[in-house]
């Protein structure tokens, strides 16, 4: 059953592999007129929103494949820089920003590229916001010049940089009419799918029941549809982000019986996935989409790079890591000190530090990028002083077949899901 009934199926892509230039040294260089072609490529803003829609303020249909995969957004990581490089390796895995408060939107408004400017090779592409209800629906309206496909809030974070100030993070799980509320809002200025991310509960606000309660009343006082579930609690008080990504155990259970309990709304998981097995695995069981965070950041190649084939099903594409650093090296020269003296060498090539992932050359890499980053001024500089450390049959092999994983994760989860949840008119009906 298609349950992402908002987007459409079918999509054309050019080839990522498409330009193929010969070694050079370790790192071709690319010519000219490649470099001249992307750095004319202009990043979404108000005028290219115009221009795609014909004037009108809607949002312009696009075709892609519906978010079986995406990437979770993460403070000071799913930056412009990664989501390049993520977008380099696959083309249909969902993308999402950092978390970005609406009241920067709002307050930077006539610097909003800095924020909200991405290349169009980036879709499909979804913006995270969170903030007080006036600014997200302000922000939301600034926001549609970029052509985001989907207007996400943060109602997950545990961070005290985000959960502590109570507009936005999973705090606001203990307050779902505000969260109805901010979802009308943002939905109300804007015309593509909107959606929420939260975990399954928080502190000993934590059962089954009250789960399904703030789902309820999200879904049934505002136009939400679409709920992204870490399958953890939050716990505020005591331990840090990191550790509120294990110590808090795994509720799969929860979280597959939210699609027992409400069939007409769409639930992406989130949490403890690490792999494509796994990915796999979840959604056999019924998920309507998996969303990974730190194992896609922490190991690209080997996620990423099996996204396309291993869960949309697409043909290999042949795609090497010497091909993606090709790309991605035009890219980091492009921007670099695009503000003032941001981003720097080391801000671009951060999401690259993965990318051989246990590969051979891996510990050498790093220790050269190192030495490196207090050197080199370019990107291209970079790869010539680091590269020399990856031997050819890594930088050309393709993706093969993805690392084993847990495919047996989800085997029993129908004998352990929770009572099936009854709304309190429910209730007062059968005790009547």
């Amino acid at each position: 059953m298609m349950k992402f009934a908002g987007y459409s199926l079918g999509v054309s892509f050019a080839p990522i592999g498409s330009n193929v230039f010969a070694k050079s040294f370790r790192f071709p260089i690319v010519g000219s007129i490649y470099r001249g072609n992307l750095r004319s490529s202009r990043l979404f803003s108000a005028s290219c929103w115009r221009e795609q829609s014909n004037g009108k303020n809607g949002v312009v249909a696009k075709q892609y494949l519906p978010p079986w995969f995406s990437v979770a957004p993460m403070m000071d990581w799913t930056d412009n820089h990664y989501r390049t490089l993520a977008r380099l390796i696959s083309k249909h895995a969902w993308l999402y920003t950092e978390m970005i408060a609406a009241e920067t939107i709002v307050h930077q408004k006539d610097n909003l590229d800095r924020f909200l400017a991405y290349s169009p090779d980036q879709h499909p592409i979804v913006l995270q916001i969170g903030g007080y209800i006036e600014n997200l629906a302000k922000a939301t309206e600034l926001a549609n010049a970029y052509c985001y496909d989907e207007i996400n809030l943060n109602c997950g974070c545990p961070s005290p940089r985000v959960a502590g100030h109570g507009c936005f993070g999973v705090s606001l799980m203990l307050d779902p009419k505000f969260v109805a509320e901010a979802m009308s809002a943002i939905a109300a200025n804007t015309n593509v799918p909107v959606s929420v991310k939260c975990r399954i509960g928080v502190d000993d606000h934590d059962s089954y029941d009250q789960l399904c309660d703030f789902i309820y009343n999200v879904s049934s006082f505002s136009p939400t549809k679409h709920f992204i579930i870490h399958s953890r609690k939050a716990l505020l008080n005591g331990i840090s982000p990191a550790e509120n990504r294990n110590i808090p155990p795994l509720k799969y259970e929860y979280f597959y019986g939210l699609l027992r309990d409400f069939p007409d709304l769409t639930f992406t998981i989130n949490g403890g996935i690490s792999g494509i097995d796994e990915v796999n695995a979840a959604r056999e069981a019924g998920a309507h989409g998996v969303m990974l965070g730190r194992a896609a950041y922490n190991n690209p190649w080997h996620i990423l790079g099996h996204v396309d084939t291993a869960i949309y099903g697409a043909p290999r594409s042949g795609l090497t890591r010497r091909q993606v650093l090709k790309k991605y090296q035009v890219y980091g020269d492009s921007v670099l000190g695009k503000y003032g003296h941001k981003p720097t060498v080391r801000d671009i090539v951060k999401p690259l530090l993965n990318l051989f992932h246990s590969a051979p050359g891996n510990g050498l890499w790093k220790r050269k990028a190192d030495a490196a980053f207090r050197s080199c001024t370019t990107i291209e500089s970079f790869f010539e002083e680091t590269l020399v450390a990856i031997p050819d049959l890594v930088l050309d092999s393709s993706a093969v077949e993805p690392p084993p994983g847990r495919g047996d994760l989800f085997a029993n989860i129908d004998s352990l899901l929770p009572p099936p949840y009854r709304t309190r008119e429910e209730e007062i009906v059968l005790c009547a």
